[in-house]
This record gives structure tokens, C-alpha cells and sequence, in this order.
């Protein structure tokens, strides 16, 4: 069981513009101020808009971050919190800590230096592909996240269609559920996205797909498991069609390439979606996520591993000398890579089924809780990610409910909905038996609230109209920019 801390957007518009940012604080989603949401440590720690002339003690620093650090970790730690924190388990912390800090200092763009860079970043990626069903002609790279990895995909096909077919306008089709990590890459790399339904499902429409692929198509978009319904797409449709056009087929594995290929073996059936399904070329698995590893850490793979080539971008002219990276970032820690390959090679297959085991049971009894409750109904069909909503409430009057009895969900639109994404810290005895009581009582609020709109849903009400929609983009846009901005002084 996980170790607690001792305290001290519509169809037509693209997946980077739908909605406010997943799972976003209740208080900032109501609109309360930003000091209060943003910059809770006001008037108890220094604020430092410059360098102090002279430094400050390093046992005074540690305090202020640990106290931080006990803070907020609780809620967390307490199991309450739906995704973000897949371990919860701080002496899996201690130890990758240890690991990450032989190597914190060194830069792995220097290989000569550290050629453990180069046994380890391997090994990661040869796990993780052997996780997946690849082959030998499966390869790829580790990257800072999800959204890096799927935007080193998109750049992949689009210079691949550039080089062998001659594309210079491309499209990928997507469903509408696909990450916005991926439409970045559409954004940032002139590529046309083509939106595609999806079913009372959550799952993608094939037919749609078929009928919408052209001679400027150079990939198809789906996902294991969707992010806002934990649902896989029809990966083997999706492969005959890449098949038949000639075109790649990326899956978005992000958020469950670490922990579906044990669904079957426990108990849970899932239909393939890895490199066992016939025209998957490429495929993303966050290490920061399920495989338990820390934060900034994915792995991007592809087959043929080919296809890895036409993203590298090699300067030989510089008067620095000749320059490349393997992917997009360059100089990197190899403490993230230290850190990973430990946390892969200590778990092992045993251990990550065996918290996949209890990941899958709590999720059963969290999908039971919803279904006790006739207001409410799933959304899509999940075995680690609980969506649901209701047709009968407000089912933003509901997650009101569950923030106020110190849970938080993910809070889903179009349609409206909430997730409970189940992760280690969930799995500790009687979360899912107090989840259950409290969603009873939420639904209870819910069906007789006060005529106020919802707090947790008032920014998503608003999208439902032109105006909304510009009214919430620029409520997101002052709170990325309040983000980096100093707080208070006191």
C-alpha cells in the first residue's frame, strides 16, 4: 500500500481550445480570487522577486519546503484525489530520489561523459516496448511528457509524408476525445486536424474515418484510454484502414500504457491496442504516470523504427561544431533517466500487476458506487477510469458536493460529466467505501440545491455559447498568466 507523507471545445475547434484546463482547483474554476487559489502561502513564507544579497540559510529553505511539501501532499495522500498521483508511495519516492540524485547534475546530451545515460534510456525504452508487444523493429525515444511524446509523433508523420510522399498540406484525423497534447501538434506544426465523432460510447466513429481519408491524410489519432473516459478506440479498425491508405496509425497510450496490458490477465478484458494490432506504427506510454516513475518522463515508440529518423534534425555547419539531439529538448538530467529505469527494474512485471490488481478492484467498487445511484449513469466503459453523469441533475452540483467533502474529481464537458481516474493512492482501505457515501450525499445536495449556478461548473456552462467560450479562453489566459506572476507580499 502506498506509504503517506508524515505531515509537518466544440467539434470544429481544436483540442487546444476546448474548455478550461482538466481538473482545474474548484476556486478557480467559480471564479474566486486568484490569491486565494493561487498563492495560499501569503504573509507565511518571503516572497523573492529578486536575488537575496546574501543566501539564506539551506536548513530554512528546506523547512519552507517541506512544510509546502507535508501541505500539500495530504489531500493526495489521503486518497482522495482522482488521477495526478499515480504512486503515493513516498519510500518509492525516497528511493527514486536516490537514484535521481547520482545523476541530477549530469547532462546526458554528453554522452562520452555518461554513458549510463545510454544503458539506461535503452533499457526504458526496450521495456516499454516489450510491454506493448513490440518487435525488433520497434524503437523510439524518451521525452519530458505525454504532450512531447505525441507531438514527436505528429512531427514524425508530417516529415515522413513530406519525404516519401510529397504531403505539404497534411491532415490527421482525430477523434474529438484526442488529447490536446496532440492538438499543440497540430498548432505548432501546420498540420489540418479532422475531427471525428465519436459514439454513446466515447469511442471513435470508423465509419467517419473511412469516409474522410484523402491523398493529404498522413495519420490516423486513437487512444488507450481516452482521457476524459478511460474508453480504448476501435485501435484494430483504425489499423485495417491505416493499412489499406498506406497512412500511420499513432496510439495515445499516455495514460494507459502502463497499466492495460495486465487488464486481461486480471480478470478485465480489453480488446488489443499495442503493437499486436496490425498497422499501429507508433505509440506513447508516460513513465510519469502509471509506470510510477517522476514527473517528466514518457516514452514515444515506433515500428518501423525508421520512422524515428525523420524527426531528427542534425545542424553540421554550426561554428559550434556539428549539433544534434535526439529529439526535441536538448541538454536533459540524467536524474529522470536514473529514476525511471529503477523504478521499472524494481517493480517489475510482478509489481506493477500486482498494483494493477488493486488499481482494477478499486475501480469496481467505484463504478458500483456510481450505479447504486439511479440519477446517475456511466459514461463510456473504463476498467481504471469512472466517468459518469446524469440526465436528472446537475451533475456539476454533484462534484460541488464531493469538493466540499474534500474529493477531487475531473470535471468533464460535452457531455457534462465527472471521472474518478483511480490511481494507487485510491486503492487504500475505505476510500472507495467513503467515495460511496459521499457521492450518495452528493447526489442528495444535487437534487434540491440552492438556485445559485454550480461553482465547479460555471466556467463550463459558459462555453455553451459563442460569447462563453470567448469570455472562458480569456479567464484561462489570465490564470496561465497569474501562474507566473509573484504573489502577495503580505
Amino acid at each position: 500500500m502506498p506509504t503517506p507523507a508524515t505531515p509537518a471545445t466544440p467539434p470544429a475547434e481544436a483540442p487546444g481550445t476546448r474548455a478550461t484546463a482538466a481538473g482545474a482547483p474548484a476556486a478557480a474554476a467559480s471564479g474566486a480570487p486568484v490569491a486565494d487559489s493561487l498563492y495560499p502561502y501569503t504573509g507565511r513564507f518571503p516572497v523573492y522577486g529578486t536575488l537575496p544579497e546574501r543566501g539564506v540559510d539551506r536548513a530554512a529553505l528546506l523547512a519552507m519546503v517541506r512544510q509546502m511539501a507535508a501541505e500539500e501532499d495530504r489531500k493526495g495522500d489521503l486518497g482522495r484525489v482522482s488521477g495526478s498521483i499515480y504512486s503515493g508511495d513516498h519510500d518509492h519516492y525516497h528511493f527514486l530520489a536516490q537514484a535521481f540524485e547520482a545523476f541530477a547534475h549530469a547532462n546526458v546530451l554528453q554522452r562520452d561523459m555518461y554513458p549510463s545515460a545510454t544503458k539506461m534510456e535503452s533499457e526504458i525504452i526496450a521495456m516499454t516496448a516489450s510491454l506493448l508487444h513490440g518487435d525488433e523493429d520497434t524503437n523510439g525515444l524518451m521525452t519530458s511528457g505525454g504532450t512531447e511524446s505525441l507531438q514527436t509523433a505528429m512531427l514524425v508523420y508530417r516529415e515522413w509524408a513530406r519525404e516519401t510522399k510529397g504531403i505539404t498540406n497534411p491532415q490527421v484525423i482525430m477523434p474529438v476525445t484526442g488529447h490536446p497534447g496532440t492538438g499543440k501538434a497540430f498548432h505548432y506544426f501546420g498540420i489540418e486536424w479532422v475531427p471525428a465523432p465519436v459514439g454513446d460510447d466515447q469511442r471513435c466513429d470508423v465509419d467517419f474515418v473511412a469516409d474522410h481519408i484523402g491523398p493529404d491524410t498522413i495519420a490516423i489519432s486513437g487512444s488507450a484510454g481516452t482521457y476524459p473516459h478511460g474508453v480504448i478506440d476501435p485501435i484494430g479498425e483504425l489499423g485495417e484502414l491505416a493499412q489499406r491508405h498506406g497512412i500511420g496509425l499513432h496510439v495515445d497510450g499516455c495514460l494507459g500504457g502502463f497499466i492495460l496490458p495486465f487488464a486481461t490477465e486480471l480478470g478485465h478484458p480489453v480488446e488489443p491496442f499495442d503493437f499486436a494490432v496490425p498497422g499501429v506504427t507508433s505509440i506513447s506510454a508516460d513513465t510519469h504516470k502509471y509506470g510510477y516513475a517522476f514527473k517528466g518522463t514518457s516514452v514515444v515508440l515506433f515500428r518501423p523504427k525508421a520512422l524515428r529518423r525523420h524527426q531528427y534534425l542534425v545542424f553540421d555547419s554550426w561554428p559550434g561544431g556539428a549539433y544534434a539531439s535526439p529529439g526535441m529538448g536538448g541538454s536533459r538530467s540524467g536524474g529522470l533517466l536514473a529514476a525511471t529505469w529503477a523504478a521499472m527494474v524494481n517493480l517489475g512485471r510482478e509489481g506493477y500487476r500486482r498494483i494493477a490488481a488493486d488499481i482494477f478492484a478499486t475501480a469496481d467498487r467505484i463504478r458500483d458506487a456510481v450505479l447504486a445511484q439511479p440519477e446517475l449513469h456511466l459514461v463510456g466503459d473504463s476498467v481504471f477510469n469512472i466517468a459518469f453523469g446524469s440526465d436528472l441533475l446537475d451533475i456539476y452540483h454533484v462534484n460541488d458536493a464531493l469538493t466540499a467533502a474534500g474529493w477531487r474529481l475531473n470535471v468533464l464537458q460535452r457531455p457534462p460529466a465527472l471521472h474518478f481516474c483511480v490511481t494507487r493512492p485510491n486503492t487504500q482501505p475505505g476510500v472507495a467505501e467513503a467515495f460511496a457515501d459521499d457521492l450518495t450525499a452528493a447526489v442528495r445536495y444535487a437534487a434540491g440545491p440552492p438556485p445559485a449556478p454550480p461553482r465547479s461548473g460555471a466556467m463550463y456552462a459558459a462555453g455553451a455559447t459563442a460569447l462563453g467560450r470567448g469570455i472562458l479562453v480569456e479567464r484561462i489566459r489570465d490564470r496561465i498568466d497569474a501562474l507566473h506572476e509573484l504573489g502577495p507580499r503580505g
